[in-house]
């Protein structure tokens, strides 16, 4: 509802069922239980969602699941897959430059590209590990910055400086930092002043 009364796309978000670790351990399942872990998890929240007369638009992988399906082509293709029976018009949100963005376009999927403003690149384009010590921006000033020149330059920019072209449709901003807030406001009010307009994912023009 609150989502609705703020005009905010609502996503799925599967992971592996691993609440311990908040999804973030990387786990070697068959692909046939991925394909239902992410299918199951798609309809729970497409069933809440539709009691209250709106509906699912997009699905992004969460945690470890996200990173290996980065990395790992068979996997992001399982996912994929697993979205398109749930239903084929369903925005498929990555991170940009990842597997999952290839399988999904190879799939004919549409295909939603993301960045991340709360944490540092490799020089792959695969974000730092949780375990180093400089995987994480807390500093909103400095999350901003990164967000910013990432979008004005429509590149990557990683930890060592590099920087990798790409094309940027959304900017994630992990909801359980402890600045993520203040972040995400700065971010906003950045963009909005630099001419960025902001839209929910379905009413991108690349998806109408």
């Amino acid at each position: 509802e609150i989502s609705k009364k703020n005009n905010v796309s609502i996503g799925a978000h599967p992971s592996f069922n691993d609440p311990e670790n908040f999804g973030r351990k990387r786990l070697d399942l068959p692909p046939n239980e991925i394909k239902k872990l992410v299918i199951d998890q798609i309809n729970i929240l497409s069933d809440v969602a539709n009691n209250k007369g709106i509906k699912v638009t997009h699905v992004k992988p969460h945690g470890a699941l996200n990173n290996m399906a980065c990395e790992n082509y068979d996997l992001a293709k399982v996912i994929s897959e697993s979205i398109i029976q749930v239903n084929k018009e369903l925005i498929f949100l990555v991170p940009t430059g990842s597997q999952m963005e290839k399988a999904g376009k190879k799939l004919g999927m549409k295909v939603a590209v993301e960045i991340f403003a709360d944490r540092n690149y490799e020089d792959d384009g695969n974000l730092v590990s949780r375990s180093k010590s400089n995987a994480m921006i807390t500093d909103p000033e400095v999350a901003k910055k990164h967000v910013v020149k990432m979008v004005q330059n429509q590149t990557i920019n990683c930890y060592s400086g590099k920087q990798i072209s790409c094309v940027i449709d959304a900017i994630c901003v992990h909801g359980d930092g402890i600045s993520a807030v203040n972040t995400a406001k700065q971010i906003k009010e950045e963009l909005i002043k630099s001419d960025v307009t902001l839209k929910p994912l379905d009413k991108m023009k690349k998806f109408i």
